[in-house]
């Protein structure tokens, strides 16, 4: 069960390709008439340029591959099997299809698999889809839609991406090459094209050969009929074609590559095809992934509104109690909510004396809303946190101004407006909700989630990450253009 993106190159063939260099070849050609012209000084010469340019060219990709795969053997991925009735943890390489495998909290799917249990189990598939977000993954049966991207499919999980949350089993389908993300990886892997410094070398190399071609035929027959000394003139015609080819020039660019490449490493970068270097250098146009990127690929609190879009502390207020007593699975808005609150207000962090939770109304993808019930004394409420349509459902009032108003027509459309414009910047919303008039018990059902008051929304982003921006601002500088590719908006990529 491996994905083999590149297999390691025999020290042979690593040689090999060092001497399959345009200048290379020509030295060698000179290198054998000179030695058959009794030229012994001009052929040494030669062949220890071409002995310094190949020994360095293969010393430094020999190093790098033997340092890459070094740190490719130190990481070792485990995964639980089900073999004979018997749970064992073995190398995720062991695994094959037919294999029952057992996933939770931190791991990493093993393989392409179907599933046959779940217990609320959130799988992040960012490595395919690029959204930050987890979805759930359910043991059940459905008909294939051609219409559905097999990623949207809830009872498979894939090879790259792991477990966010929630526990499951699920029995491998394909590993290795054959999965998704083996496919993908064979596709992006497969034989390299010549860069442009090696485009532009063999360019150079054609127009010398060329030269040669031209000039030392017309040397040859001019000096020929002129002095009537054809060997003589032969031998002028060889030292015309040495002269033409710079013997130093392999060893020199191979050297400052390798200079190039030893700077890199030494600020921790494998350099693995030594002409990489100068193609790196030459970039004028970057194209670049977003999420987890030059992202962190988690979500931050962005704004906290009332129905109209103006900043309301009393919704983050509603939304930190809810993320805070809420004991299922916390989503990465619940961290958000809670990171952003220790980190910003503390003031919020500082409930109430006396409250204290009286009960909780899970999360589910029916409802697609969590609603805790708190308590301050003898007064008792419900605070709910939901996806947009699903939390209009359920409320009857919207607080605006410091008001309870009736939900009306005009006020839900209101609403929808407020909801599309922070969408439309790429946000990902939620909505915050409450209720005090709640019977005073000690359990709570779904029932109870209705004549609710919308007090406003949430959004979230997923942050650039700390060094990005002088990252692209150093690219810049140096006369890089950046291309972000993303599936979100203009505006919340600026």
């Amino acid at each position: 069960n491996t994905v083999v993106t590149q297999h390691p190159r025999p020290w042979y063939l690593i040689l090999l390709s060092a001497f399959n260099e345009p200048f290379v070849g020509v030295l060698v050609f000179l290198v054998a008439v000179s030695t058959a012209t009794a030229d012994y000084d001009g052929a040494m010469m030669m062949s220890l340029m071409i002995v310094l340019s190949v020994t360095i060219h293969f010393w430094q990709e020999y190093r790098s591959q033997k340092a890459s795969h070094a740190l490719a053997a130190l990481i070792a991925n485990t995964t639980a099997v089900t073999r004979d009735g018997q749970t064992q943890e073995r190398p995720m390489d062991d695994v094959v299809p037919g294999d029952v495998v057992q996933l939770a909290t931190g791991d990493m799917i093993p393989a392409d698999a179907y599933l046959v249990a779940t217990h609320d189990l959130f799988i992040n598939q960012s490595s395919f889809t690029g959204e930050a977000m987890p979805v759930e993954k359910r043991a059940e049966v459905y008909e294939q839609d051609a219409d559905i991207s097999v990623f949207d499919y809830p009872n498979l999980v894939f090879m790259g991406t792991d477990v966010i949350s929630g526990s499951g089993t699920a029995v491998i389908l394909k590993t290795g090459d054959a999965t998704y993300f083996g496919d993908m990886a064979s596709q992006i892997s497969g034989k390299t094209d010549p860069t442009s410094f090696e485009r532009g070398m063999r360019a150079i190399s054609r127009l010398l050969i060329g030269m040669m071609l031209v000039l030392v035929p017309v040397v040859f027959v001019i000096n020929g009929v002129t002095k009537q000394d054809w060997s003589q003139a032969f031998y002028f015609a060889i030292a015309v074609a040495v002269g033409l080819t710079p013997e130093m020039l392999p060893m020199i660019v191979n050297s400052n590559l390798a200079k190039g490449a030893l700077a890199m490493s030494k600020r921790k970068v494998i350099v693995k095809r030594l002409h990489a270097i100068q193609n790196l250098g030459a970039i004028d146009t970057l194209f670049t992934d977003k999420t987890g990127t030059i992202t962190e690929d988690r979500v931050v609190v962005m704004r906290y509104v009332d129905a109209t879009g103006k900043t309301d502390p009393a919704v983050l207020r509603l939304a930190y109690m809810n993320a805070n007593y809420q004991t299922g699975w916390h989503n990465l808005m619940d961290t958000a909510v809670v990171d952003y609150v220790k980190e910003h207000h503390d003031e919020i962090v500082d409930l109430p004396a006396g409250l204290e939770k009286i009960d909780e109304i899970p999360f589910d993808f029916e409802r697609r809303r969590l609603t805790v019930v708190v308590a301050n004394h003898d007064h008792q409420w419900m605070i709910t946190k939901g996806a947009f349509e699903e939390m209009l459902a359920v409320c009857d009032q919207v607080q605006l101004h410091g008001e309870i108003l009736p939900l009306t027509d005009e006020r839900k459309r209101q609403l929808e407006r407020t909801n599309a414009m922070m969408s439309g910047q790429g946000m990902r919303m939620i909505v915050v909700a409450y209720r005090t008039d709640v019977h005073e018990q000690r359990i709570y059902t779904t029932d109870d989630e209705q004549h609710m008051v919308m007090a406003g929304f949430l959004g979230f982003l997923d942050p650039a990450k700390p060094d990005a921006k002088e990252a692209v601002s150093l690219l810049h500088a140096h006369g890089v253009r950046v291309k972000v590719l993303t599936g979100d908006n203009a505006i919340i990529t600026q």
